[in-house]
């Protein structure tokens, strides 16, 4: 059976020896909220990296621009998951032959076309590791089932642990608690995210960090999860707000009901505002939150409300 990928984030996190890389301090921006009381809002959905978790460049990396991150990640996990002695015997180091084979499927799986015009194709973490693992397998690579499951458990555990130690993550001052209050005022919540298979799990246990009894079950719905690898499509694609838009109405809520939450204008919170869904900038932290105030005066983009600390959406939505 393996274990569970919560069991298994637990357990790499109580190992003393394990260097974690750490998400960035936030950098506070000088800019002043604006949290006019916003009524009939029935639902809050969520960005989760940048948003509700802190994150190197506010987002989720395939391939991190710093090549230090990616050689120490790709070693790390070639190392853990004890690969070498599978890998193909090339001059170098592991780490540079894991990274010929890892760019090539990313170019790929990049060059897959979208089925509607507009949209952005996403990348699945784990089928690249699924298909990295293949070939050593076909190299004799050996690996504990009773620990880490079948393949496919283990691509999904290899995944995490490489972005992991890609990029280091936390979860944001007061997203815990805010999620807890509106979760507890009675208002569904759901996630528009970048994300991987592993995102909920981790968004789940960098919560219980603060809150041991922050179980993502109780405070968000699983049916109002747009999650760009489950689609295989990543934002600003028209047809993952939609989807989004979908899930809300197939619950009796319309997207004007519904506030999202996002750290992200462009790209995000103006192609969500099109699909008619109420919107709120957090702008927590100057590295990641990049607008202009002729973007905020722009009436095409400019979000319904500003946020500079989590704490301000539940009684900003009357709760």
């Amino acid at each position: 059976m393996g274990k569970s990928l919560p069991e298994y984030l637990t357990w790499l996190e109580a190992r003393p020896n394990l260097i974690w890389p750490k998400p960035p301090v936030p950098v506070p921006i000088d800019a002043d909220p604006y949290v006019k009381s916003l009524p009939d809002i029935r639902a809050v959905s969520w960005c989760v990296y940048g948003t509700l978790l802190q994150i190197h460049d506010g987002r989720l990396h395939h391939q991190h621009p710093q090549v230090l991150r990616m050689q120490v990640a790709l070693q790390k996990t070639i190392e853990e998951f004890h690969m070498w002695n599978s890998m193909s015997r090339k001059p170098g180091q592991p780490w540079e032959y894991m990274l010929q084979q890892y760019t090539k499927l990313i170019d790929e799986a990049r060059l897959v076309s979208t089925k509607r015009k507009g949209d952005t194709p996403e990348i699945d973490s784990v089928k690249i590791w699924r298909k990295l693992i293949d070939r050593l397998l076909q190299n004799e690579y050996e690996f504990d089932q009773t620990f880490y499951g079948d393949v496919d458990d283990l691509a999904l555990k290899v995944a995490c642990f490489f972005h992991s130690m890609l990029q280091g993550v936390t979860a944001t001052d007061g997203a815990a608690a805010s999620l807890e209050r509106i979760a507890q005022a009675g208002l569904k919540q759901g996630l528009i995210v970048d994300g991987q298979a592993f995102t909920t799990v981790q968004l789940e246990h960098e919560f219980q960090k603060i809150n041991p009894q922050a179980f993502l079950a109780g405070l968000i719905k699983p049916e109002l999860v747009a999650l760009s690898c489950r689609f295989a499509i990543r934002k600003p694609s028209p047809t993952l707000f939609a989807i989004a838009a979908e899930q809300y109405r197939g619950l009796g809520i319309e997207p004007s009901q519904v506030l999202y939450i996002s750290h992200r204008l462009h790209d995000d919170l103006a192609v969500a505002r099109k699909h008619g869904f109420r919107t709120a900038l957090f702008a927590g932290d100057e590295k990641v939150c990049q607008v202009t105030g002729e973007d905020l005066r722009n009436p095409e983009i400019k979000p319904d409300r500003l946020l500079t600390e989590l704490g301000q959406v539940a009684p900003m939505i009357g709760i």
